[in-house]
């Protein structure tokens, strides 16, 4: 899909069509991630550092389980 570098207010955007919005499940005010590959930039919904974050917070929970549960009663 070719896209095509507009000028919006004092910068430059790109549009996407709302048939790409679809498909990457997005709407006005949602985040799109620029990752740079060796083949290029790739445009994803997919944020690394909240992944790195939640696999974090997933260890967290496996090990201080009993804590957790306790700060829960």
């Amino acid at each position: 899909m070719k896209l095509k570098i507009t000028t919006i207010g004092n910068s430059a955007g790109v549009i996407l069509p709302r048939e790409l919005l679809a498909r990457l499940r997005l709407d006005k005010g949602d985040e799109l991630h620029a990752l740079e590959t060796p083949d290029g930039i790739r445009l994803t919904v997919y944020d690394p550092t909240l992944a790195e974050q939640m696999d974090i917070a997933e260890q967290v929970m496996r090990e201080d389980r009993q804590v957790l549960h306790k700060l829960a009663q």
